[in-house]
């Protein structure tokens, strides 16, 4: 058996050269994945992240933007049931949860699903899901730094009275120009990136431990003003605006896949990664049911319509003081920020998988000597998500991310009952009970959610895809390293 990290290069399996249709299908060896763990250009990414710190990454970028700002645009959807649409959104992501243990386990690369499926389904598969994926960190990192903006301006208004101008901070067509605290967020979180992903790892910690006590502190508040009688309506809008609403708040659990993005940083991956995702998905879950469950009580479904900031509102109705939303909001501000910085950690890291394969360009695979991380990388993924969120809406960017994670867990799951079948004798340190019952579940609620979005955001996801697959015919295809180092060996022959 393999030791973890490395390969035998005398049982290591060959990949045969491929050209034309074949190319498409062909699969990077487990073996492969795991030995070129940590490996980049000119440096090596290093082992310094914990069970613990691995759990608070998934936490960090899950709890977030989801529960402080977008169940202000799911209640108005599903009334009172939003907490069903939670439970809904929840199971999608368990399913898909159980299968990114088991395959984190077996494949403790930073790729995360993009790697699962180069193992099993081949090349373009993985292509496909890299590309959703970056679509569902990128994105995500966008719409999370605006939502941090709305509860920015909260803080501001209620500590020193004033806020930034609309001009300032909202995107173009809700009447600004740029949105400027989304731009700084991302920026503010690309410097602590860069400083090193343990250093990273200790901040995101302390901002998790923040954002739990404010949303504890939020339930302490808000139940007593908590009306039975806004329960009355439970589901105003039929099972329609549940299903709607739920294809909205799996926004809500996105990033807890991304403690698989630090395969290749943690010091034992194989036990610990499967831990750490199946961990933070239970604490995430209680705490989204239990806000939603306060939230809805405390406030006539109606009345979140058009709220950008629900959560530190319905403290000020119920204590009838200013300070509490205050403090809310202040813990939002910290909260949200750790979303930022670990969803685009985990952008970073997926792009350096696909640099290191050959499927982008080199520059996204470059590791510094000095602080083990890849710098240039994380300066061009800042600088976009940081211009995406200073022009684009917040809604727009929710249901963008939202359909590309889909689609990745989907994959996800069907990778399960592939490795499975290719290679049943393989070491896993953690398996999806049921045999392929609860991959199918997992691939049948990500169907059904997607299933669940509207005609502009398919349309959006489509030509997102176009763009992708032009991108790889046109590079990633020809300049694959399976393609390259396959076409050497046949020269050498």
């Amino acid at each position: 058996m393999l030791d973890q990290g490395t390969a035998s290069p005398a049982t290591e399996p060959t990949v045969p050269k491929t050209s034309g249709l074949s190319a498409l299908t062909r699969r990077k060896p487990v073996e492969r994945l795991v030995a070129e763990g940590g490996q980049g250009e000119g440096g090596s990414l290093r082992r310094t992240l914990s069970m613990w710190q691995l759990t608070m990454i998934s936490i960090g970028a899950t709890l977030g933007t989801g529960i402080f700002v977008v169940l202000g645009d799911a209640v108005p959807k599903a009334g009172p049931a939003v907490t069903i649409a939670f439970v809904i959104a929840g199971l999608t992501a368990l399913f898909s949860a159980l299968s990114y243990a088991e395959l984190a386990g077996s494949i403790p690369v930073a790729g995360s699903s993009y790697s699962y499926a180069y193992a099993t389904m081949g090349e373009l598969v993985a292509w496909v899901c890299g590309w959703c994926l970056v679509l569902e960190y990128g994105v995500s990192v966008a719409a999370v730094a605006v939502g941090w903006g709305e509860y920015l301006n909260e803080l501001l208004d209620g500590t020193i009275g004033v806020t930034i101008p609309d001009v300032l901070s909202s995107a173009p067509g809700e009447g600004g120009i740029i949105n400027l605290p989304g731009l700084i967020v991302v920026l503010l979180a690309m410097v602590f990136l860069l400083g090193g992903a343990r250093e990273s790892a200790l901040v995101n910690t302390i901002m998790v431990f923040v954002k739990i006590a404010a949303l504890v502190l939020f339930c302490a508040i808000g139940f007593m003003g908590f009306k039975s009688g806004n329960y009355a309506d439970f589901m105003p809008l039929g099972m329609a605006g549940v299903s709607a609403a739920g294809a909205s708040l799996f926004f809500s659990y996105i990033g807890f896949d991304a403690a698989s993005t630090a395969g290749e940083e943690a010091k034992d991956p194989k036990r610990d990664l499967p831990r750490a995702i199946m961990l933070s998905l239970l604490i995430v879950t209680v705490l989204y049911v239990l806000v939603a469950a306060v939230a809805v009580g405390a406030w006539n479904w109606k009345d979140f319509e058009g709220s950008e900031a629900p959560l530190a509102a319905i403290m000020h109705d119920v204590s009838g003081q200013a300070f509490w939303g205050t403090l809310l909001a202040a813990g939002a501000v910290i909260s949200i920020a750790s979303v930022v910085l670990t969803v685009l950690y985990g952008q970073t890291r997926v792009l350096f998988a696909m640099s290191r394969d050959g499927l982008v360009p080199k520059v996204f695979g470059k590791v510094s000597g000095k602080t083990g991380t890849p710098r240039v990388n994380t300066v061009i993924v800042s600088v976009f998500c940081g211009a995406l969120a200073s022009v684009i809406p917040l809604g727009k960017l929710v249901d963008a991310t939202s359909i590309g994670t889909l689609f990745a867990f989907a994959l996800v799951n069907i990778a399960v009952i592939v490795l499975r079948r290719t290679r049943p004798t393989m070491d896993r340190t953690f398996r999806v009970p049921l045999g392929w019952t609860f991959p199918i579940l997992g691939f049948g609620f990500c169907v059904y959610n997607m299933l669940s979005l509207d005609s502009v955001t398919w349309v959006v996801f489509g030509c997102w895809m176009a763009a992708g697959l032009v991108f790889y015919f046109l590079y990633g295809m020809r300049r694959s390293r399976l393609a390259t180092d396959a076409g050497a060996t046949e020269a050498e022959k």
